[in-house]
């Protein structure tokens, strides 16, 4: 493996630097290809003589291992990417991969909490201490916006307007977006940059918002840690991703239009937001059930 480790470097660059591809697809695809030209290794393929039944035998080898659709739908498009990148570098005479047909994978409903669920997971947070005043300003944050992790991990400080209670987010492909947020996040911001930032931070200079205990931007894994040992305290089964889904899902059910969700959540498609129609259509149906029980048949 250690011949492709150069070959590697220039896909990521290419990734970036050519096609304009965000650094987390740069990663994700790099992480794929890296499997295929380790399988190849194995199977004593020379990269250059691949043919398409190589592929195909890959494939196959990576759904036997229990891969999900949606895994093996991102492995063909990191191999179409790098048939791409492998045909303009001149190592391939034709990009095989793009025969390759991506399979429909099935899309889970995500899941929601309810309102009162995110009130008892956030009033959680012990807020005595300054990390945790961090914390509760982070995913107070997070669920008023409806932010992936990265956006909350990459906040600036020179995007968020406290006085008008609005954030300018950095979403995937380098796109910007303006969120409003609410009253809870802007109190627990206002703490957070009072009472605590200074002192994690010290005498350095950090753009971001959020930081660790060392005063170090904090990274996604540090957020999902800390998220973890939440929701262990709590009980509720739930991931950081979920108060994004949760924010979405309440907006819908309030009576926001899906245009607007769609722009808030900075989703470059609508129909990715029309999953939390049925999530908030499926929530209307439990109220129904409950509290209008209809017609009964009345035995005399």
């Amino acid at each position: 493996m250690e011949r492709f480790e150069k070959l590697l470097r220039q896909f990521h660059a290419n990734l970036i630097m050519v096609e304009g591809r965000a650094e987390l697809t740069a990663q994700t695809y790099g992480t794929a290809v890296k499997e295929f030209l380790s399988w190849l290794c194995s199977k004593e393929i020379k990269l250059e003589s691949v043919a398409l039944k190589d592929l195909f035998y890959y494939l196959s080898w990576r759904k036997s291992l229990g891969n999900s659709e949606l895994t093996i739908a991102k492995d063909i498009s990191a191999l179409r990417a790098f048939g791409a990148f492998l045909t303009r570098e001149g190592m391939w005479q034709e990009n095989l991969a793009l025969v390759l047909d991506r399979p429909r994978a099935s899309r889970a409903l995500p899941r929601v909490l309810s309102v009162e669920q995110v009130d008892d997971l956030l009033s959680c947070i012990d807020t005595s201490c300054a990390l945790g005043i961090r914390d509760r300003a982070l995913f107070e944050l997070v669920y008023s916006c409806g932010l992936r992790i990265s956006e909350a991990c990459s906040l600036l400080m020179g995007n968020v307007h406290l006085k008008e209670k609005i954030l300018l987010v950095r979403g995937k492909g380098d796109k910007e977006r303006i969120v409003p947020f609410g009253d809870a996040a802007k109190n627990w911001l206002s703490r957070y940059f009072d009472e605590v930032r200074p002192n994690l931070v010290g005498k350095k200079i950090v753009p971001q918002v959020f930081v660790n205990y060392k005063g170090n931007a904090i990274s996604r894994k540090g957020v999902w840690k800390r998220f973890k040992e939440l929701e262990s305290f709590t009980g509720i089964d739930c991931k950081v991703h979920t108060l994004r889904h949760s924010f979405a899902t309440h907006l819908l059910s309030g009576g926001a239009d899906l245009r607007s969700v769609q722009e808030l959540l900075g989703h470059a498609d609508l129909a990715t937001t029309q999953i939390y129609t049925h999530v908030a259509t499926g929530e209307l149906g439990d109220y129904h059930k409950e509290f209008f029980p209809g017609h009964k048949i009345v035995n005399n």
